[in-house]
């Protein structure tokens, strides 16, 4: 089975890893940058190009793993002439019919994590998320997807654009959090990897017990005497505006029953 991956982000590098781990053949790496596609590909050990007329056309798998708005234009210029590919892409918010009038067959893998290049993961653990055009494309994403990860869960677009949305609530947001907490301490000459138990330990949490009952802090009880004083103390204006709001919806939530 040969593969093209159409891209060299986070998510393309470590899912062309991930795929060569498990024995499959990616015979090609694309991206709009040659330098980017060069070393991707000489970390899979294939072929490379910069541009899109050159991708080949002899793959049975086509994987867009791109920024969301560029998914549309390369499906109208590369998928005609390529007709007997599978043509998948990896985007949580992109329905999968952005491919609709452009290929035959087609679906999308969307593996739920967060990625860096340098950063190796256990893709064995994440949940991958497909879809598909029709029964045979779902069983021939099913079997590409299973063999990288344990978690293989069918799912429509609506659904998916929820579980993405989610996705971004829990970690871009959660994660933005840990780096205003750093700007707080790097003034103090403070190491933030004391902070890292707190984190780890609020992790765990989620684990065993819903978000709502592992919620603690002044924001739970309202404390407005702590509130405003740690709300003195932050000189960004925007910074006090995210803590207001969270404190609101923290507490709001706290005392909503449903």
């Amino acid at each position: 089975m040969k593969i093209v991956v159409i891209g060299s982000g986070n998510l393309g590098t470590q899912l062309s890893l991930a795929l060569k781990d498990a024995g499959k053949e990616i015979v090609q790496i694309h991206s709009r940058t040659e330098e980017h596609a060069k070393r991707l590909a000489d970390m899979i050990g294939c072929d490379y190009t910069s541009i899109v007329d050159d991708i080949r056309k002899d793959a049975e798998i086509y994987i867009m793993s791109v920024k969301d708005d560029a998914i549309s234009d390369l499906a109208a210029s590369v998928c005609h002439e390529r007709q007997n590919g599978l043509f998948l892409h990896t985007a949580g918010s992109v329905a999968m019919d952005v491919f609709k009038g452009h290929a035959k067959r087609y679906g999308v893998l969307y593996p739920m994590q967060t990625f860096s290049k340098t950063r190796r993961v256990d893709f064995r653990e994440i949940p991958c998320f497909i879809e598909a055009s029709s029964t045979q494309a779902l069983e021939e994403i099913r079997s590409l997807a299973e063999c990288i990860s344990e978690h293989v869960v069918e799912c429509d677009s609506e659904k998916r654009k929820k579980m993405h949305l989610a996705a971004v609530l829990a970690n871009n947001l959660t994660n933005h959090c840990y780096r205003l907490a750093e700007r707080v301490v790097e003034a103090e000459q403070i190491d933030f990897n004391l902070f890292l138990p707190l984190i780890e330990e609020t992790a765990r949490k989620v684990k065993s017990m819903s978000p709502k009952d592992a919620q603690t802090g002044p924001m739970v009880r309202y404390d407005r005497n702590v509130m405003d004083m740690q709300m003195a103390m932050l000189d960004n204006p925007r910074t006090r505006e995210i803590y207001r709001l969270m404190a609101e919806s923290i507490h709001e939530d706290a005392t909503t029953s449903i």
